[in-house]
Formats: C-alpha cells, structure tokens, sequence
C-alpha cells in the first residue's frame, strides 16, 4: 500500500510539473518578442508614414489650425509620461495624431508610441480623465511591446524587420496587419491596469478609463473591435478594483476644461478626402471616374487587403 501510495505521488507531482511548465512556456510564448526594442521607434515610423499616406481611410486632422487641440492632447501625454511609470518614455516620440472621422470612436497605438486617436471618441467621452485613462491605456500597449510581440507571431520577424528598414511592400504588409490587430484578452488587460498605474500618480481619477466603458456599456450597441476585447462589465469592475486597490487620490475629471476642447471640435469641418477626376471612356454616354489614391499592392502576402481603418 504504502509503494503503491508513492506511485500515486509521484505521478501527482510529475503531471503538476508538467501542467506548470506548459501555463510556464504559454505564458512564455504570449509575451515572447524577440524584435528589438531599438527597431521599435524606426517600425512605428514606417508604419505612421503609410497610415497618413491612405488619406481616404485616415484623414488627419492637420496640426495647422489646430494647434489649441493638439496642445491640449499632447500635455495630458506628458503629464502621464512624467510619472516616471511609463517606459521608454524618453526613448519613444509618443507623437499624437487626431484623424477627423466624428463617427469612429477608437484609439490605436503602433510600436514606438504612435498614437491615434479618432474625432469620433474624443467627441464621445465627457472629460479629460476619461480621456487621461484611455491615452494611458494605449501608452501602456506600447510601452509593453504588445503589437511588436502579437505582430511577431502574425507576420514573422523577418518582416517586421524588413518594415523597420523601409522595404514598402513589408510596410504595407505590417501596417494592414497592426490596424485589423487584435490584442490578447491578457494584453487588454495589461493595458487597462497599467493606465490605472500611470493615472494614480496624477491627480486624475485613477479610473478614467473606466468612465469610457461605463459609457459604452450604457449606450446598448458597442464598437465592433470591442467584440474581440473583454466584456466591457470585468473590464470596468477589474480597473475600479485596482484604483481601489492601489489607493489613488486623485479625484481631478476636469470636466469644464473638456467642455472647451469639445467646444473646438464642434467647429472642425468635414475632412477633405482626394478628390476624384473624371477621365474620358470609349463609351461617349458614361464617364469613368479613377480615385487619386493608388490600387492596394497585391504582391504582398496578404495580397486581398487593404489599408482600412479600424472598425
């Protein structure tokens, strides 16, 4: 009895090890990224230039004319970035870019702190902590490398590399790829502590993020990239718990300075998209119209994609 006990143990204790080591070389796996952090800034770059390039799908807002709007975005970065919680804060440009879509409310980072934020969503939160929250929480998916790391798994790190060098077809190749991205559940989550950790050091409301999904889960229908996030309900119970957790002070929302910043937004016009010309046809009763913007380029890998913004 007493040996036959002991080879009940030991095989308890060999399948424990085993089913460790396999959560061990997942989670391994989920936070593998083998591209360099020196290429993140000059990936990011390459990406930005082909983002703003497809005017169509991505109407930047131009710094020109709205300088008050960019300045007031910008310091809610810096505010963040001098927590001394983000890192390579002083590595990466973390430069803003507004796109002037007022239906669209999202936000999206690339590698290297490229950040970009729709009209649409700036329009749709209520104050600047809710703004701070989101701002941090895509802070935080390019301080931690998440779209490197997911991006290394999709495409390979040979072609991020060859991105990062400028080759205009891997350009093309990755940009497609980081905008349909999807973050992990854990990424996600990741994110969303960590814009609680670099709010707690401010005056914000630690839980600005949270304000944001509280106002999606309010309103019924939700974003269609939220379906592949987590539910909105854990998300907004999970960073009300760490502010709570962590004890954060702050309790600044600075509601009336978003008012104004609001207020600016309301008298941006439509975005002038490339105009289309008109080119003759062989048929003289029909005109054929040919877009400004060039044709996808198909030798690619993922040669049926576009260039589209998120949905």
């Amino acid at each position: 009895m007493k040996l036959r006990n002991m080879k009940y143990l030991i095989l308890t204790v060999f399948l424990f090890l085993e089913f460790s080591a396999c959560k061990s070389l997942k989670k391994g796996w989920d936070n593998l990224n083998l591209f360099p952090v020196s290429q993140d800034v000059e990936l990011g770059k390459q990406v930005y230039g082909e983002i703003i390039a497809n005017e169509k799908d991505f109407p930047k807002l131009p710094e020109s004319g709205n300088e008050e709007l960019y300045k007031y975005i910008n310091a809610i970065v810096q505010k963040i970035l001098l927590t001394g919680k983000v890192d390579y804060a002083k590595d990466f440009p973390w430069k803003i870019t507004i796109i002037n879509d007022p239906k669209t409310q999202n936000a999206f980072a690339t590698p290297g702190g490229y950040i970009f934020i729709y009209t649409g969503l700036l329009k749709f939160l209520d104050s600047e902590d809710q703004l701070a929250g989101v701002l941090g929480h895509e802070i935080a998916h390019a301080a931690n490398r998440h779209s490197t790391k997911q991006l290394t798994k999709i495409v390979g790190l040979q072609v991020l590399a060859d991105a990062a060098l400028g080759n205009k077809e891997t350009i093309k190749q990755v940009a497609t790829a980081l905008i349909g991205l999807s973050f992990s559940r854990a990424h996600e989550t990741q994110a969303d502590t960590f814009s609680v950790i670099y709010l707690c050091q401010t005056d914000y409301n630690a839980n600005g993020a949270s304000g944001f999904f509280k106002k999606i889960k309010g309103q019924g229908s939700q974003p269609s990239w939220l379906s592949t996030h987590p539910n909105p309900a854990n998300r907004i119970e999970s960073i009300d718990g760490k502010q709570k957790a962590m004890g954060c002070k702050g309790n600044q929302s600075y509601e009336k300075a978003y008012a104004k910043m609001k207020a600016l937004l309301d008298k941006i016009n439509p975005p002038i998209l490339p105009e289309e010309k008109t080119i003759p046809n062989t048929n003289a009763n029909s005109t054929k119209k040919e877009s400004k913007t060039p044709p996808p380029d198909t030798t690619v890998q993922n040669k049926n994609k576009v260039l589209t913004k998120p949905k």
